[in-house]
């Protein structure tokens, strides 16, 4: 038999793609001699991950400033001092802050994707922030002239319309990114934020048929930012109750850096749906060592154990580079772990047929 595995997003950038974007800044680079590095980028990463033998592939994410806030970068009605998500190493990311509306997408997932397909040759998925995370950009204080609930509508649009063009130009699933789930426990243990985001994606997610929805996957980390998480020290059993009654047909779940993965397949095994495909992770992004071959193999027949072969895939824990400014794992590292999973993945699906 055949196991699926996937990549979750991001890939280190480049060494020359990083001082363009430096010399770009400080006004030594011009904007096409840049795109012309954001190219190479993206040329260089798909060939790599075809050259391992990566069934399905991505752009590693090397156009997007941020995993999370790309659909509005350049916009001008924002504020810098939004949502602070402290990490668990002292260092933090701040959201910004949305001033104005109506609020629009200043840049949709389906350009990454036509870019990405210009130079793959097998299916390319594409990743897209989920619309609770954006839901953040709205002040506490609220806006003049605009409040909750119409930018809450403006937002169902236009993360529907984001996913849907993706769908229509043939990505071979379209993935949320939902890192903030956990994340929501940690900040109101009384799962009243978790449960209105939950019920915000699905606002998102029945506006698509059945058949669409399968093509939809939903990724849940504790975040991985330099070597860092803002939310491992909250219990999955917290979370997992309430991810799988999102209306996605796919999750891809970090699984790697778990202390207890059993204990986490229970309650995978335990409440999500026989319609519903998982993907565990078996690499970790922010360990800097590169598992093995046998370890990526250990862990899928592990989950193999809980979850019928038939909906089980194998991916990363996370994105390796969320965000353009992290270097904490260089590139080489990324693509040794990547290659691990693909050969371990292939060994473990050998196990489950023999």
């Amino acid at each position: 038999m055949s196991l699926p595995t996937e990549p979750i997003g991001s890939i280190p950038r480049p060494a020359q793609l990083l001082a363009g974007i430096a010399e770009h800044e400080a006004g030594r680079l011009d904007s096409d001699a840049l795109q012309s590095r954001y190219d190479d980028a993206v040329r260089d990463t798909i060939a790599r991950f075809e050259a391992l033998g990566s069934p399905v592939v991505t752009d590693g994410e090397q156009r997007k400033p941020s995993f999370a806030t790309y659909p509005v970068h350049g916009l001008d009605h924002l504020a810098a001092d939004g949502v602070e998500i402290p990490f668990a190493d002292g260092h933090s990311r701040q959201l910004p802050k949305l001033t104005a509306g109506p609020f629009r997408y200043a840049a949709r997932s389906v350009d990454y994707l036509r870019a990405a397909q210009r130079y793959a040759t097998v299916p390319v998925k594409q990743s897209v922030i989920a619309p609770s995370a954006l839901s953040l950009l709205y002040p506490p204080e609220g806006i003049d002239g605009y409040d909750r609930e119409a930018f809450l509508d403006d937002l169902v649009n236009e993360a529907e319309a984001d996913i849907r063009e993706a769908l229509d130009a043939g990505a071979s699933s379209v993935q949320l990114d939902f890192t903030e789930g956990r994340l929501a426990v940690k900040l109101d243990p009384s799962k009243g934020l978790l449960d209105s985001f939950v019920a915000l994606n699905n606002r998102v997610l029945d506006r698509f048929t059945e058949q669409e929805r399968a093509r939809i996957g939903v990724h849940t980390c504790p975040g991985g930012d330099q070597d860092s998480t803002h939310s491992l020290d909250v219990d999955y059993a917290e979370l997992l109750p309430s991810l799988f009654a999102l209306h996605a047909g796919v999750f891809y779940l970090q699984l790697a850096s778990e202390a207890d993965p059993d204990r986490v397949l229970r309650q995978v095994a335990t409440h999500s749906r026989p319609d519903q495909r998982i993907f565990v992770g078996v690499t970790d992004p922010v360990d800097p060592v590169v598992e093995t071959p046998e370890q990526v193999r250990d862990r899928v027949l592990r989950a193999a154990e809980y979850i019928a072969p038939e909906r089980l895939g194998s991916c990363d824990d996370c994105g390796f580079a969320p965000f353009s400014d992290d270097r904490s794992t260089s590139r080489d590292t990324a693509w040794a772990k990547i290659q691990a999973r693909i050969e371990g993945t292939a060994m473990a699906a050998e196990r489950l047929g023999a």
